[in-house]
């Protein structure tokens, strides 16, 4: 047990600068690049794939700051990142012969990479609600958002970066369909909010290693049997049964047409009948 809480606590230390923040830009920027159409903006307009690629690696820290009325653009006076950042987006664009993006889309070395960038998912939620904690103090609702927003921005402003594409399509907002990142993220903004109030019998290293362990076996797990399902779906039809089940019911009956109706369909159906072959007849 003394092991496991040492371990905890060396992990709860680790720095993210420069390996872990790396892994996060390379998977931010071949999934960029995995988009429909980016490879053709990438060569019409390098200024266009550049923004779309920094909104993937930052976005969270940008809508973080727009939720905060703080400039959006204070992401970028982190020089050293931006120009790691900006480098990756050139090597997997721009790299000759694409081997840069091949040598990362062998399935080992992307196996890692998602790790990796999984472990800074939790880093960056934990900043979101201690940055959201120094400006509103014990306002749970606040922590919660932008630890989620810090956490999953670049999937939040999924929307933005489309049109930055010159992409619109808002029936794929995350809102309205959000994906595994996302769910995910508001989770442990949830968890580690309630832990930062001591509603939550564990410590904030412990917390951090089991969640972390939790989004890494689940990453993985998922890319290696190439499923999009979420693991929480089984849970998410359970609880909208329940909580929303009469409600799908009720538009099931509004719906449904009722014996009256058919009965008076079948009616109106049979008159047009027989009136149709009255007029043929004596048209005959």
């Amino acid at each position: 047990m003394e092991s496991l809480v040492e371990l905890s606590e060396q992990f709860s230390r680790l720095s993210m600068f420069p390996f872990f923040d790396m892994a996060h830009y390379v998977a931010s920027v071949m999934s960029a690049r995995e988009q429909s159409g980016a490879v053709n903006v990438a060569l019409q307009s390098p200024i266009a794939s550049w923004f779309s690629a920094m909104l993937y690696c930052f976005g969270g820290g940008i809508l973080s700051s727009v939720l905060l009325a703080e400039p959006p653009v204070s992401i970028f006076m982190n020089t050293t990142n931006i120009l790691l950042a900006s480098t990756i987006w050139y090597m997997v664009y721009y790299f000759p012969h694409d081997l840069f993006y091949k040598c990362f889309f062998f399935l080992p070395i992307r196996l890692m990479v998602a790790g990796m960038k999984e472990v800074t998912r939790t880093w960056k939620i934990l900043a979101g609600i201690t940055h959201a904690h120094s400006h509103y103090k014990d306002a749970w609702l606040v922590m919660i958002i932008i630890g989620w927003a810090r956490g999953a921005g670049g999937g939040l402003i999924s929307n933005f970066e489309q049109l930055v594409r010159g992409v619109w399509k808002p029936e794929n907002n995350e809102l309205l369909k959000m994906s595994y990142p996302v769910k995910v993220t508001l989770i442990g903004a949830v968890l580690f909010t309630l832990q930062h109030g001591h509603y939550l019998p564990i410590t904030r290293a412990n917390l951090m290693f089991f969640y972390t362990l939790f989004l890494i076996v689940t990453k993985v797990t998922m890319m290696l049997t190439r499923s999009a399902t979420s693991p929480f779906q089984p849970f998410e039809n359970v609880l909208q049964g329940i909580l929303f089940g009469w409600l799908q019911t009720a538009n099931a009956v509004e719906e449904k047409p009722s014996s009256s109706d058919i009965k008076g369909r079948s009616a109106k159906n049979t008159e047009g009948k027989n009136t149709g072959e009255q007029k043929n007849k004596k048209d005959d």
